[in-house]
This record gives structure tokens, C-alpha cells and sequence, in this order.
């Protein structure tokens, strides 16, 4: 009688460990995904690189990430998550160490390819591994610390990335990698679907290669033209090649995507609220720095700390969603934080537009944030909760894909339109482009030639040209 405790205990101990762990994997993937990004400057300066190249050092690791996670989650599912889990680790602390090693613009894009593989790995895995170690009435409460570990890693990209770069340099930026990746290999266990007998490898390639085609054409659609013929051409070969993953699905004995989820109001439901929160409140992760140095003079360090009124709601609402899940259902948290994104995304519009001090401005990146922690994690565990434990690794690659989908065709519109209100702003006010002895050539140059990666750097360059030019009028 008196010895069970100790094994439920130490049962609860173990489970508190693969948690942690889990939680760290994800946000490992998901931080290395935006912590590069305030190191871009620094990265151009040492390789003698130009902005038009350095975008790539962001879309390769995107691509290979991106296109590669419903691949991840199904080789998971049929050779474990906890060996998928180690071969990650292994792939991203290796490409990391290349990364930190470049010596040339080259090696630093294809190391953050190779990065992205590794990436997306371990980022299935461990969702699948969280998904099958606490049982339905656990979930609530387990997605509610993942959310507020990958919260911090969303929101806080920016800052470490500009606080490593500071004091570190830009190269330390991808090497403290190593130390985490040998730290959460010590505490992964392992589960796998013993109903899988071999990986749709005809389902695999088509996908990979279709949304691999969509990425690129989302990356590089705001710098080319949306009507370009090889955006044409990249969004016409990743249709086919979709289309084609979904006839080679529906005549599988046992599908890479089972499709039959998509009947399920819960899943779909979910699904919805996942690319709501990736086009609406994830974006903001990218836009608001932009906005922040711009509109109240900030420095790139100074902007990331002031994103903290973002960034600290994101931890902490999650732990506020796990105790409403006792009470309400996955489908009223999440109108609710919808509701809350969309509530913050206009008091951020507004506040905005009245040209407020930062104060004022606080307000909305509140709301805004506490709409984006709900949803963070409410939207992943709804998700995953409506496909058996067996399949974990499937759903995992779901939840992620859908996430980075919306995250992309987010950033890609959003960047469109900021694009185009920051060009026609410009040629209003000035009508005749003159010559600014404050600003580099770089800045000169119209930004719609740009990716969306770098939109932060060359929009603020742009706008402080502009108001140079008009100071000396």
C-alpha cells in the first residue's frame, strides 16, 4: 500500500520530462525559424553579401522545413518518434554547426536547408510524443505549457537574435543550437502506429514537391510579380502535383493524409482557426518590429524589448486556456481567442492610425497577444485530439503544415499590401526622387523588388530615405 505512490510519482516525474523536452524541441525549430532574422544585417556585412541574396539565409530553411513536415510526421509514425526525434537533433545540431561555420553565402543557405530537414523532424515528432504520453483528460493542461514554451520562442526570436548578435556575433546565433540539442536528446521517449506498414513514399514526393513549388512562389511572388511566368509556372506545377498527392490518397489502402478527418466539424473547424491564427496574429510577429522602429524611432535591440507587451501575454495565456478547458469546450476557446486576435488587430489599426505614443500603443500588442497565446496552443491540441493517438505523428504534420501555410500566405499578402500603401505614400510625397547623402544606395531602390523575408530592413530604409528627402525641403 504504501510503495504505489512512489511509481505514479515517478510516472508523473517522466511525463513532466518528456513535456519539457518536447516543448523545448518545438520551440527550438520555431525560434531558429526568426532569430536569424535581426542577425541579417550582420550576416551581409561579414560575407559581402547584398539584401536581394541574403533573403535566402530565411527561405531555404522555410522551404525545407515547411515542405517537408507531413513527411516527417508519417516516417515518425512508422519508425518511432523518438528515434525520428534523435536523427533531428542530429541533422540540426550538424547543420547548425555549419551555419555557424560559413565561410560563404553558399555553404550558410544550404546548411539552413539541411537545418529545415532536421527541423521538421523533430518538430512532428514531438507533438506526436506529447499527443501519445498524456492521456485526453491530461491534454488540456500539457498543450498549455507546450503553448506558453512556443509562445516565448515566437515572440522572443527577435530579442535573443538581437541580444546573441550584439554581444556574441551572428555566428552564435545557430551555435547555441548544440548545447540544446544534447540537452533534449537525454529525456525523448519513444512510441510509434504499429499499424504502419511501410511510408507512401508516391505521397511523399508529390506533396513535398507541390508544397515545396507553393512556398517558393509565396516567397518570392511580393519581389517577382504575382503575374510573373515563374510564379505562373511555380503555383500551375504545385496544383498539379497537389492534385495528383490527393488521387494517389484516396486509392491508398492506408493514406499518408487521411482525408476522412476533413468530414469532422471539430477537425476542420480546427483547421480554420489555425490558418486564422497563422495569417493574423502569428504574422504579427513579423510586422510589428517593422512598425515599432519605424513609427517611434526605435533601434532593432530597443524594438525587440518593446515587443514584450506581445510576447509575454503569449506565455502566459495558455496557462489561463488550460484551466477554461475544464469548463468550456475546444470550440468556444477558440471564437474566443479569434474573437480577442480580431479585437487586437483593430485596436492596433487604430492606435495606429491616431499616430499614439507607444503607451497608448501597448493596449492593442495586449489584446493581441492574449488572442495569439489562446490560440497558439488551443488550436494545436484540438487538432491533434481529433485523430487517434496511433496517428499522432500524421496529425502533428497536419497542425504544422496548416500553421505554415498560414503563416506564409499571411506574410506574402500582408507584405503585399504594405508594399503597396509604403510605394504610393512615397510617390506622393515625392514626387521626384533626389539624391539622399544620409541613405545607402540599397535604400533607394524601389521595395517592391524584395522579398517579404527582409521587408522589416528595406521598408525602414525606404521610409527614412523618404523623410530625409522631406526634412530638406
Amino acid at each position: 500500500m504504501g510503495s504505489s505512490p512512489v511509481p505514479a510519482d515517478q510516472a508523473a516525474r517522466a511525463k513532466r520530462r518528456i513535456l519539457v523536452a518536447s516543448s523545448l524541441v518545438c520551440s527550438l525549430t520555431l525560434l531558429d525559424s526568426n532569430i536569424v532574422a535581426v542577425s541579417l544585417p550582420s550576416i551581409a556585412r561579414t560575407l559581402g553579401a547584398g539584401f536581394a541574396d541574403i533573403e535566402w539565409v530565411i527561405s531555404a530553411y522555410v522551404l525545407s522545413f515547411a515542405a517537408l513536415l507531413l513527411a516527417a510526421g508519417s516516417y515518425a509514425d512508422r519508425h518511432g518518434r523518438k528515434r525520428t526525434t534523435l536523427i533531428g537533433l542530429v541533422v540540426f545540431a550538424v547543420a547548425s554547426s555549419l551555419c555557424g561555420l560559413a565561410q560563404s553565402l553558399l555553404m550558410l543557405d544550404l546548411a539552413r536547408a539541411l537545418q529545415g530537414v532536421g527541423g521538421s523532424m523533430v518538430l512532428t515528432a514531438a507533438l506526436a510524443i506529447i499527443n501519445h504520453a498524456f492521456a485526453k483528460q491530461e491534454r488540456a493542461k500539457a498543450y498549455a505549457i507546450w503553448g506558453a514554451y512556443v509562445g516565448i520562442a515566437i515572440a522572443g526570436g527577435p530579442i535573443v537574435g538581437g541580444v546573441v548578435t550584439g554581444f556574441f556575433g551572428w555566428r552564435w546565433a545557430f551555435l547555441i543550437n548544440l548545447p540544446i540539442c544534447i540537452v533534449i536528446a537525454a529525456f525523448v521517449d519513444e512510441s510509434r502506429d504499429h499499424e504502419a506498414e511501410r511510408l507512401d513514399y508516391a505521397g511523399i514526393l508529390t506533396f513535398s514537391v507541390g508544397l515545396f513549388l507553393l512556398i517558393w512562389a509565396l516567397i518570392d511572388g511580393n519581389a517577382l510579380g504575382w503575374a510573373a511566368w515563374p510564379i505562373v509556372e511555380r503555383f500551375v506545377g504545385a496544383a498539379v502535383l497537389l492534385v495528383a498527392f490527393l488521387i494517389i490518397e484516396l486509392v491508398q489502402k492506408r493514406p499518408m493524409v487521411d482525408f476522412t478527418l476533413f468530414a469532422q466539424s471539430t477537425f476542420l473547424g480546427s483547421a480554420f482557426a489555425m490558418l486564422g491564427y497563422a495569417g493574423a496574429a502569428q504574422v504579427m510577429i513579423f510586422y510589428l518590429p517593422l512598425f515599432l522602429q519605424n513609427a517611434f524611432n526605435l533601434s532593432p535591440a530597443k524594438a525587440g524589448l518593446a515587443m514584450l507587451p506581445f510576447a509575454l501575454p503569449m506565455f502566459l495565456t495558455p496557462r489561463l486556456g488550460a484551466g477554461l478547458a475544464r469548463r468550456y469546450s475546444g470550440r468556444t476557446l477558440l471564437t474566443v481567442g479569434l474573437i480577442t486576435t480580431v479585437i487586437g488587430n483593430l485596436l492596433l489599426w487604430a492606435l495606429a492610425h491616431s499616430s499614439l505614443p507607444y503607451p497608448a500603443f501597448l493596449l492593442g500588442m495586449l489584446v493581441a497577444g492574449a488572442g495569439a497565446g489562446l490560440l497558439n496552443s488551443e488550436t494545436t491540441q484540438v487538432m491533434l485530439g481529433a485523430v487517434p493517438a496511433q496517428r499522432a505523428g500524421m496529425a502533428s504534420g497536419l497542425t504544422a503544415t496548416t500553421r505554415y501555410i498560414g503563416v506564409l500566405v499571411g506574410v506574402a499578402a500582408l507584405g503585399a499590401v504594405l508594399t503597396q500603401i509604403a510605394s504610393r505614400r512615397w510617390r506622393r510625397r515625392l514626387p521626384r526622387r533626389r539624391r539622399c547623402s544620409r541613405c545607402s544606395g540599397a535604400a533607394r531602390r524601389d521595395v517592391a523588388g524584395h522579398g517579404w523575408q527582409h521587408r522589416r530592413q528595406m521598408l525602414g530604409r525606404t521610409l527614412n530615405h523618404a523623410e530625409h528627402l522631406v526634412a530638406s525641403e
